[in-house]
Order: structure tokens, then C-alpha cells, then sequence
């Protein structure tokens, strides 16, 4: 399956340290050779690289992981095909517009059944069963909101429609609005919170280690959301199956079981 790799932070912060090592997991480290994406809110803006090559080999990952694009949320995925060719078109992260902002949304799993009937101003680009959930996503809130609501009420119908369509395989998957960051596990998901005092950090996948304490002031509140755990000296928490988990300005804010 896919992985998954996002950030939510209370300063604009850049995600070169767990990119490097994440992006090792697309055909070095680990199987997945079939496209990579990112995507870095900035303001109301949305920044976004992808590209079809593996992540480990592309010129485009080396350009990221060494142009430190500072952002409060960044969603990142790398792929590993099961359903949809591997093409620009079927490559995560997918952004839309609603309510005026840019929502961008990556998925680790398979939905090998999922062929809903698409009615609404939503509709997939490629042919991804990832690209027509978040299609199904949005459409439930356009239709359920006139406008963004709070976050309790957006969480709410965010979960009840995960909750349909995880009846129908795996569906972790991360979704940004530029504000807050939301986790949902079907199966695997991990996080942590960097925040002072700061201490030096391992990547498990490269020799390379970082330390916070050059870096951050006391302010400073980092959450990194992974598939797997990116470090090896950091306590990362499991995400239960079945929980969503709404991050804001670095911290958890919201944390529902089904």
C-alpha cells in the first residue's frame, strides 16, 4: 500500500528532516515506485509538487528535500498502484476548492469495490478509488454546509461519511484545509508532537540526525502524522483503527472513536 506523511505546526515550519527520510520509502527503502506528491499551504495558497517517478530517484523529491518551504500544514504521499495506471492524473496528493479555500486530501488503502454515482460538481480527474472518495467527501459537505461550519460540526461529517466508505476496505487518509489537519486510521497511522523542550532526532530510514534545539524556540509546536514511524529515538503514538484525529496549530484538538 501507499504511505502517507503530513504536518501541522503553530509557525510556518518546513518538512525537509522527515521528507528526506520519507522520500527513501519510494523505491529505496521500501516498495513504493509509482509516483509521489506533496503539498504545502501557504496563506491561502497552495504549493504542490508530483511527480511519476519514485520518490528516492526523482530530481523533483531532491528539490523539496532541499528547499526548506516553510508551511503550518503539509500533506505528502508516496505510491505504490493498485487501482488506477500510474499517471500525473492518479498522483496524490488531490486538491479542490470549497467554500473558498483549497482542501487537499492524500489516501493510503484500497477501495477495490468503490464505484460511487458521482451527481454532483465533484468529479475525479484520473481513475483512482482515492480520487472519488475525496470527491464523495466534499460533495457531502458542500451539501451539507452552505459554509465552513465549526470545526465539531466539520469533524462530525467528515467522520460519518469515512465511516461509509471504510465499510468498504482500508482508508486511511489525511485532508487539509490549510487551517487544520485531519488524520483518519482504518489501519495504520502514526503521530508525534515535537514541542520544547526540543532534542535530537534519528531518521530510520537514512543516516541523518537533526537537532531541534538550533532550530526551534520554545514556541514552537510540530505534529508529523506517518503511515510509519519516520525516527528511531522519538515516542510515536499509534492511531487506533477506526479514530479520527483533528490537529491544530501543532497540537490535537479533537480525537473521535468510532
Amino acid at each position: 500500500m501507499c504511505q502517507l506523511l503530513g504536518m501541522n505546526c503553530n509557525v510556518p515550519t518546513d518538512i525537509c528532516f522527515s521528507f528526506e527520510g520519507f522520500a527513501r520509502r519510494g523505491g529505496e527503502t521500501d516498495e513504493h515506485r509509482d509516483g509521489w506528491g506533496i503539498a504545502f499551504f501557504e496563506g491561502k495558497g497552495c504549493r504542490t509538487f508530483m511527480d511519476v517517478q519514485p520518490s528516492a530517484d526523482s530530481v523533483v523529491s531532491d528539490l523539496v528535500k532541499h528547499y526548506p518551504i516553510r508551511s503550518m500544514n503539509v500533506i505528502a504521499h508516496i505510491r505504490k498502484a493498485s487501482v488506477g495506471a500510474v499517471r500525473l492524473e492518479n498522483t496524490h496528493p488531490f486538491i479542490r476548492e470549497l467554500w473558498g479555500e483549497y482542501w487537499v486530501f492524500a489516501h493510503n488503502g484500497d477501495l477495490l469495490e468503490y464505484a460511487p454515482e458521482l451527481t454532483g460538481c465533484y468529479q475525479p480527474v484520473g481513475t483512482t478509488d482515492s480520487e472519488r472518495a475525496f470527491c464523495v467527501i466534499l460533495e457531502h459537505l458542500r451539501q451539507s454546509f452552505a459554509k465552513r461550519p465549526p470545526i465539531a460540526g466539520l469533524c462530525k461529517a467528515i467522520r460519518e461519511k469515512a465511516r461509509q466508505i471504510a465499510r468498504l476496505g482500508t482508508f486511511n487518509f489525511l485532508l487539509s484545509n490549510g487551517e487544520i489537519l485531519i488524520a483518519h486510521c482504518s489501519t495504520d497511522l502514526h503521530y508525534l508532537i515535537r514541542r520544547y523542550p526540543f532534542d535530537k532526532a534519528e531518521l530510520k530510514d537514512l543516516d541523518v540526525t537533526v537537532d531541534f534545539t538550533q532550530v526551534t524556540t520554545p514556541k514552537d509546536r510540530v505534529a508529523v502524522i506517518a503511515t510509519e514511524p519516520l525516527t528511531a529515538n522519538e515516542e510515536w503514538t499509534r492511531i487506533a483503527p477506526g479514530q479520527c484525529m483533528i490537529f491544530h496549530n501543532g497540537g490535537v484538538v479533537e480525537c473521535y472513536k468510532d
